[in-house]
């Protein structure tokens, strides 16, 4: 079967959004192991913008609703979380105005066609509306994860990682492989199947700091 031609640069992009996401939790897993806690790095957050992007491009080349869903939300997170980590007090001014208007920038295109919006991406034919919502809800459920970790790190005044954050991922990321293998789209099967290794390694992790934690303070 041929290819379309714009199928290979659409994989690309996908590709390397995912590469970026493997990225940060191949980052952050090593770093972890080193230290044996689970660590929230500054290179985590940087990645995640980047994929963020590339993966919304990705989504939206797609016609997939759910994927975009997804991105817009926990682009922001990520923004606040380099806010916190004081990576963008470092940079130009322009530069973190600019990154808050790309998502809004990409909603005010859309509200100038709202029933093309409708038309091609909420009644794609490809993907009929059980497995749309099924795709939406793994995706919702996969970015709360980053909702609960800004909120959790906010009342610490420190980025963090806690424990639920990887439970939230596990349950989110299985929710969007099965929707991956309905639509046969292998950038999400590839991309959540890492994840899920890194997850509950980073819960084993979690646990066992939080074990030895207990020990020293009992001891003391």
């Amino acid at each position: 079967m041929t290819m379309p031609a714009n199928a290979l640069p659409v994989f690309c992009i996908g590709l390397l959004a995912q590469i970026c996401f493997s990225a940060r939790i191949l980052v952050q897993w090593v770093l972890s192991e080193k230290r044996r806690e689970v660590v929230s790095p500054s290179l985590f957050w940087l990645f995640s913008l980047t994929g963020s992007m590339l993966f919304f491009l990705y989504g939206w080349l797609r016609q997939d609703f759910s994927i975009i869903f997804g991105q817009f939300i926990s682009y922001y997170v990520y923004i606040g979380n380099l806010r916190l980590k004081g990576i963008l007090d470092r940079l130009p001014r322009a530069v973190p105005v600019v990154l808050a208007m790309v998502p809004l920038a990409a909603v005010a295109a859309t509200l100038t066609d709202v029933p093309h919006f409708v038309a091609t991406f909420l009644r794609n034919e490809a993907v009929p509306l059980p497995v749309l919502v099924w795709g939406t809800v793994g995706q919702f459920v996969f970015t709360m994860r980053f909702v609960w970790q800004w909120f959790y790190s906010r009342r610490e005044g420190v980025s963090l990682l806690p424990r639920t954050f990887w439970i939230i991922s596990l349950t989110g990321s299985l929710l969007i492989v099965s929707y991956g293998l309905w639509r046969k789209d292998w950038i999400l099967i590839l991309g959540q199947s890492f994840g899920m290794v890194a997850y509950l390694r980073n819960i084993l992790i979690d646990k066992k700091a939080a074990g030895r934690h207990t020990a020293e303070s009992q001891h003391c």
